[in-house]
């Protein structure tokens, strides 16, 4: 017995060692952090993006989007979805220079890559909310707890339940929907 159960331990160690093993969809797993694994997506580092973006919505991680639609963003800052977000050029340049630097397609994040596979043809997105990668990832929880919750009221509003999520962190261990709770699928 002890023989046995030594060799299944000694057959385990090189699978815990490997950093692109998956126990799941949730690839912040715990284990994970024990082995110092980066989190999902690369933290926002832009003092001048979280203030000037942050002021008004959740920073979002550059590695969200590709490069292609930081730039289309950051060119039509007038109507930035119904908002006027104009920024003196200088500002903006310090800006789009950082989307574009740690853009999806330029990162080596699980999610950014995750996030890249899930485009196919469509190059350039305008909203994280609507990528088939995040609507697959929110495909089970139901419309009255984000929609219908006027303390969530969309996908876009990451930070509402995603308790780690300025820190590149979503994992399905740490999201507390506000007046539902824990959520275990």
């Amino acid at each position: 017995m002890k023989r046995a159960y030594w060799l299944s331990v000694l057959m385990a160690i090189p699978l815990l060692t490997l950093g692109s093993v998956s126990f799941g969809d949730d690839d912040d797993d715990v284990f994970f952090k024990f082995w110092k694994r980066q989190p999902g997506i690369a933290p926002v580092n832009n003092e001048v993006y979280k203030e000037e973006c942050g002021s008004c919505h959740f920073a979002y991680q550059a590695g969200w989007l590709p490069e292609q639609s930081w730039r289309e963003m950051m060119s039509n800052l007038e109507d930035h979805f119904g908002d006027n977000a104009e920024l003196n050029a200088a500002t903006q340049k310090v800006i789009l220079d950082y989307l574009v630097n740690n853009s999806a397609d330029k990162s080596d994040y699980r999610r950014s890559k995750k996030m890249m596979r899930s485009l196919g043809d469509t190059s350039a997105p305008q909203r994280i909310s609507e990528s088939r990668y995040i609507r697959h990832e929110h495909d089970e929880i139901p419309e009255q707890l984000v929609s219908k919750n006027d303390k969530v009221v969309s996908l876009s509003n990451c930070n509402a339940c995603h308790q780690d999520a300025d820190n590149g962190t979503f994992s399905e261990r740490q999201i507390n929907i506000p007046g539902h709770g824990k959520w275990d699928d």
